[in-house]
C-alpha cells in the first residue's frame, strides 16, 4: 500500500499516475469534498469486486459512482428535463441523485434499476475525472460500518493490517470538517434516503 502527499504543486503529475492505475484495475483513496473516498474504474469488474472486499461491504449492497458532467450522467441514467433542472442547482456539489439506469452499460457494483451518481467539488477529483473520462465507482474510505471520516490518521488506520487494503492512499491532510453527501432518489419521486451535508431545507426548495 503506497501512501503520497497530494497538494496544489504536485497535482498534475500526481493524478496522471493515478490516471495510469485505475485504467490498470487499482483502488486509490482520494480526497473529495465531503470525506476520504475510494476511487476505481467502474468499468472494470475486478477493481470493483476489490472495493467491496476492502470495505468488507456486501455486494448485494450497490456502490455510488462520480461523473464529471451531467452530459456523462446522461449516458447512465435517464434523466428529463426536470431532472436535468435539479442537477444542475446541486452539482457539482455534495448531493447524490438516485436515478433510473440505462441499459446495456457495463458498469459494475450497481443496483439493477437505479444509479447513485454525483459530480463533485473538488479540484484535484474534478480534474481527474476530466482527463479519465469514464464514471468512476466511489465509496467512502472506511469499513463497512466504521466511521467515515475527513482525517487522514483516521482513514490510515482503517486500513492497517487489513487482507484488502487500496493500491494507492492520496494524503491531503486532513479535510473541511464535513459529513457524506446527501442521498435523494428522484428516480421516481423526491425522496431523501441519507441524511448528509447538504440540508433538507434546501433540497425541499429546489426538489422537483
Amino acid at each position: 500500500m503506497e501512501i503520497l502527499k497530494l497538494n496544489s504543486k504536485n497535482l498534475k503529475e500526481i493524478n496522471e499516475k493515478v490516471e495510469s492505475l485505475i485504467k490498470k484495475g487499482k483502488v486509490i483513496v482520494y480526497p473529495t469534498d465531503t470525506v476520504y473516498g475510494l476511487i476505481c474504474d467502474a468499468k472494470n469488474k475486478n477493481a470493483v469486486q476489490k472495493i467491496f472486499k476492502i470495505k468488507r461491504r456486501s455486494p448485494k449492497k450497490p456502490l455510488p459512482v462520480f461523473v464529471k458532467d451531467i452530459k456523462m450522467a446522461k449516458i447512465l441514467a435517464k434523466i428529463d428535463k426536470n431532472q436535468e433542472k435539479f442537477l444542475k442547482k446541486v452539482w457539482p456539489g455534495k448531493t447524490t441523485v438516485v436515478l433510473e439506469r440505462r441499459k446495456g452499460k457495463k458498469i459494475y457494483g450497481l443496483d439493477k434499476k437505479t444509479i447513485a451518481i454525483r459530480t463533485p467539488k473538488y479540484k484535484s477529483l474534478n480534474d481527474l475525472l476530466e482527463n479519465i473520462n469514464y464514471p468512476l465507482v466511489q465509496t467512502s474510505a472506511n469499513i463497512s460500518g466504521e466511521k467515515e471520516s475527513t482525517k487522514i490518521k483516521e482513514v490510515l488506520n482503517q486500513f492497517k493490517g487489513r487482507k484488502y487494503g487500496p493500491d494507492l492512499i492520496l494524503d491531503a491532510g486532513d479535510l473541511k470538517s464535513s459529513l457524506t453527501s446527501t442521498v435523494v432518489d428522484i428516480s421516481k419521486n423526491f425522496k431523501i434516503l441519507r441524511r448528509g451535508v447538504m440540508p433538507k431545507e434546501f433540497l425541499d426548495k429546489i426538489k422537483i
